[in-house]
């Protein structure tokens, strides 16, 4: 079967009344995509926030860095091996796994008696995340015509909203009351259930709900076998760049050096040709993803940590703009999916650059102690207002530039270089922290030169966002 077979057609060349993404055609793939959402964002929301305590009662807070970055290392690997596999047999099989191992992790994590235990758990996690972000993708651009995935991207946004209100309040709670344990166990019961139906679904769905066997291309036309050893090297590399960040000694600092080699050496191959120079059409869109997701976490990280460590801004109000950036992300996805449909994307993804521009510049002027705090904080609820609106549209963008046979291997890069993004913005941004606090600046001082430095990404992303567009 030919590519051109598979393209769904558009409303207006079969000259119906368009469906919606609740249709009866669609209902279903909805439904389960979201519930996926729904899961893997309250298990996601829930789990951080007890991460620092689970790492002390293990005798483990000097690794509390390889704790947290090995999920995103980990997540790397996975998106690779979910991409491939959904280009070889449909999404549904990599997105059933992944699902199954959530479940898994959880467990693995709940019962540790060590920290390193605790790492194992992250690592599989990060994987199970990984396959399940690149499988829903894919099989969005699989089983929905063009003209609603912006709209099923903005409903899986919208997906974490509930997670993100109620997530962490109830996480600490059940912390602060039995143990932290009971917060891995407790997640894993709520999940197991849902994650067996989910694979029962994804066995009788019907054709449209993900790539049947006959949609896809022949074996010896489909993507190769994903470059394992390639993606283990890559996750290697990011989380010893994670670990070397958390110090300013030698060791660390070979720590950083190894990473950043692993990184250079093996990231191209991940990645379509041209991503680095920016070579129009689907290597900006990988570009783009990473640059924006990097700055976005990045002022996740290190305002919050700002705010209770310098500005001393209490945990609950920082937990409030946490609560509002979730909010105005989804709101902002959804405007972009509903009310902004006919602006071309590339020009919503400038829009949303500068937006997360803004909310740098707010971060650097809290930065000063004259400043009331206040206004940093303001800097998480704009910046994803900024990523809800960029952040579909890049992946649109991203599924327009794919054949239908290779949308699985698409979003893996995207899903790649995401987390590179993570990675390497947040490790310099980190770096140039602990630098300035070594020669002898002021803390706050230090993090005002970091966020500065976030305007480089932002500020590239809205000049190069124009070669991001389908012709």
């Amino acid at each position: 079967m030919t590519a051109e077979q598979t393209v769904h057609p558009s409303p207006s060349d079969i000259g119906e009344a368009p469906p919606g993404i609740f249709s009866r055609q669609h209902a279903a793939a909805t439904l389960t995509f979201a519930t996926v959402m729904f899961l893997t964002g309250f298990a996601a929301l829930a789990v951080v926030p007890t991460l620092p305590t689970a790492a002390e009662d293990l005798d483990g807070v000097a690794l509390f860095p390889l704790v947290a970055g090995c999920f995103v290392a980990a997540s790397l690997l996975g998106g690779v091996l979910g991409g491939h596999w959904a280009d070889r047999s449909g999404a549904r099989r990599p997105l059933a796994l992944g699902m199954i191992l959530s479940v898994v992790t959880l467990l693995v994590s709940a019962s540790s008696v060590s920290v390193w235990q605790l790492v194992v758990g992250r690592f599989v996690d990060g994987l199970a995340a990984g396959m399940v972000a690149v499988s829903v993708t894919t099989a969005i651009g699989q089983s929905y015509p063009e003209y609603l995935r912006p709209r099923m991207l903005a409903m899986m946004s919208a997906s974490w909203i509930i997670p993100s209100l109620i997530g962490p309040p109830i996480a600490g709670v059940v912390a602060e009351a039995w143990s932290w344990r009971v917060v891995f166990y407790g997640l894993a019961a709520l999940t197991a259930l849902p994650a067996i139906a989910l694979v029962a679904v994804l066995r009788r769905a019907p054709a449209n709900d993900g790539a049947r066997a006959d949609d896809l291309p022949p074996a010896e036309e489909r993507a190769s076998r994903p470059p394992l050893l390639v993606a283990a090297m890559l996750s290697l590399g990011a989380a010893l760049g994670q670990y070397g960040v958390s110090g300013w000694d030698v060791r660390h600092l070979l720590f950083v050096a190894a990473g950043v080699a692993l990184l250079v050496v093996f990231a191209p191959r991940l990645l379509p040709a041209g991503t680095w120079r920016s070579a129009r059409g689907l290597p900006t869109t990988v570009l783009l993803r990473g640059l924006t997701s990097g700055t976005y976490f990045t002022v996740e990280a290190l305002v919050p940590l700002m705010l209770i460590t310098e500005r001393r801004v209490a945990a609950v109000t920082v937990g409030v703009a946490f609560t509002a950036s979730a909010v105005l992300w989804a709101g902002a996805s959804w405007v972009q999916g509903k009310l902004l449909q006919d602006v071309a994307r590339h020009r919503l993804v400038t829009a949303g650059a500068l937006i997360m521009a803004v909310s740098v510049v707010f971060a650097v002027a809290g930065s000063f102690s004259g400043v009331s705090p206040l206004l940093a904080m303001a800097a998480m609820p704009l910046a994803a207002i900024g990523m809800g609106m960029l952040d579909p549209c890049v992946t649109v963008l991203s599924l327009s530039h794919s054949s239908p046979d290779r949308l699985g291997h698409t979003t893996g890069a995207m899903q790649t270089n995401m987390n590179l993004g993570q990675v390497v913005v947040l490790a310099f941004a980190t770096a140039v922290l602990n630098a300035g606090l070594a020669a002898g600046a002021s803390r706050l001082g230090g993090y005002a030169i970091a966020f500065s430095l976030l305007l480089v990404p932002t500020l590239l992303v809205a000049v190069l966002a124009v070669r991001a567009r389908k012709d």
